[in-house]
């Protein structure tokens, strides 16, 4: 009746199991069939009694039989042919799978070069929070994120960033999904619509309108976000990028920034300040938050260790206004902080012992020299057929052509085929646009060594 393999690596018992489940499942066995006693079925398969015991026990605490003292093991009346039986061949699992396509020029904007990473700093406080902390890691972090997380957050926002707030208006994160999706939950009922810059980032536009908002495309210029076509508009949430406008890279002046301020503060709009990667500006300082000339008004501010530290850690955070941090922990006072405490605990000691600057300074000139390297190689390659735009901060770069591209996914694809990665830049309009003269560079994950190559290969395949 069964047949038990000892080559398998799954064990006997298991083997026993699975069999009987099978053919209980599939009719073969019926209603209150009596099976062998535990001894026969021993015999005739010529294993141990505890293989044949262990097999009946998990069947029998999973339903599948029942048994009757002194009288054996049966079969339960259950509801049969409903599912597909798993015998058969199965499937050999890659326990390794590659995370994505391997390209040798990856243009993809949010790519970290590998060498960047500070493995051996980081490793030393991983190390460091597991003695120093061995006793914390029985129980849950802090559901807001650590304490001391979140106060050193706070002092290198006040100075690098010119964000002012106290550690209670933090929410320590997985990223600006979790965050988006917490402000939508928060906002819910008071607002239904959201305007977003077009073209821009395509994760908040998914977010909101995956949880019922609507979405409202505000087009993009040489100064960010047009907030005269904003206040058109019937919205009264925005998601801006205004310190590096993605993808663009455009700046948002002051005199902007003041008008959209003004707007939220005389309607009661909410400003959704998304700080991506204000850490890498290439010329004179980092540009001043949104957040700061407005404390405690109606700006959200978002912020991450993504984009200069590491996408792996899943380390973001987010800065309420004092109205939304009460709401906050209102709603949220039973959830639990997405983030591990170790990483918590090892951020902490990164940042106290000065490694977090000191990893901003390498990275700003690490990545300054690949921007450089990219420019040069783009003016050298392209010369008057394109134009560089968005330059000066950041990880890519936008590429303007003189001619426009006959079709973008074609192009795209067929630069694919030749080992380069390229987000479409058609992605980024939320009105479904199409763009035919622009190509968006990103230069992070690209060997310094291979940026020229790649450049020239690119021109190579728009001629």
């Amino acid at each position: 009746m069964f047949t038990l393999n000892n080559e398998d690596s799954s064990p006997l018992y298991r083997q026993l199991f699975e069999q009987i489940r099978d053919q209980i499942l599939s009719g073969n066995l019926s209603a209150h069939f009596k099976l062998p006693s535990i001894r026969d079925l021993a015999n005739e398969l010529a294993v141990s009694r505890n293989t044949v015991e262990g097999a009946y026990q998990e069947l029998c605490a999973e339903g599948y039989l029942y048994s009757r003292s002194r009288s054996g093991y049966f079969v339960s009346d259950i509801e049969q042919g409903v599912t597909t039986s798993a015998q058969g061949k199965k499937t050999e699992l890659d326990l390794h799978p590659k995370l994505a396509e391997n390209y040798r020029y990856d243009f993809h904007p949010a790519r970290l070069a590998p060498e960047s990473f500070p493995a051996a700093l980081w490793r030393k406080c991983i190390l460091e929070s597991l003695r120093a902390s061995a006793e914390d890691h029985s129980q849950y972090s802090e559901p807001q994120g650590e304490w001391g997380l979140r106060c050193n957050i706070q002092l290198y926002l006040e100075r690098s960033r010119g964000v002012l707030c106290r550690p209670e208006q933090i929410v320590v994160s997985s990223g600006l999904q979790q965050n988006l999706e917490i402000v939508a939950q928060l906002i819910r009922g008071s607002h239904d619509s959201v305007a977003v810059e077009n073209p821009g980032y395509h994760l908040p536009r998914d977010v909101f309108r995956n949880l019922g908002f609507k979405i409202t495309p505000v087009d993009v210029g040489p100064e960010g976000l047009d907030t005269n076509k904003l206040l058109a508009t019937d919205c009264s949430v925005v998601y801006i990028t205004p310190s590096h406008q993605m993808p663009l890279g455009h700046v948002m002046p002051v005199a902007n920034r003041l008008k959209l301020l003004s707007w939220s503060e005389k309607g009661g709009g909410l400003i959704i300040e998304d700080d991506y990667d204000s850490e890498l500006r290439y010329v004179g300082r980092p540009i001043s938050s949104l957040q700061g000339l407005s404390p405690q008004g109606h700006v959200i501010y978002q912020g991450t260790f993504s984009k200069v530290l590491s996408p792996a850690l899943r380390l973001s955070y987010m800065v309420l206004p004092p109205v939304l941090a009460d709401a906050y922990r209102k709603k949220f006072r039973n959830y639990l902080s997405p983030v591990p405490l170790l990483i918590q605990r090892a951020m902490i000691a990164f940042m106290e012992r000065g490694h977090w600057e000191q990893h901003l300074r390498r990275a700003r000139i690490f990545y300054k020299k690949k921007h450089d390297l990219m420019l040069h190689a783009i003016e050298r390659r392209f010369g008057d057929r394109a134009k560089a735009i968005g330059q000066g901060a950041g990880l890519h770069i936008v590429l303007e052509l003189i001619d426009s591209i006959s079709g973008e996914a074609e192009f795209v694809e067929r630069a694919r085929e030749h080992g380069c990665r390229l987000l479409p830049f058609s992605d980024f309009y939320a009105d479904g646009r199409k763009e035919h003269d622009k190509l968006l560079i990103g230069f992070g994950g690209v060997p310094m060594d291979e940026i020229p190559q790649g450049v020239e290969l690119l021109s190579r395949l728009l001629e």
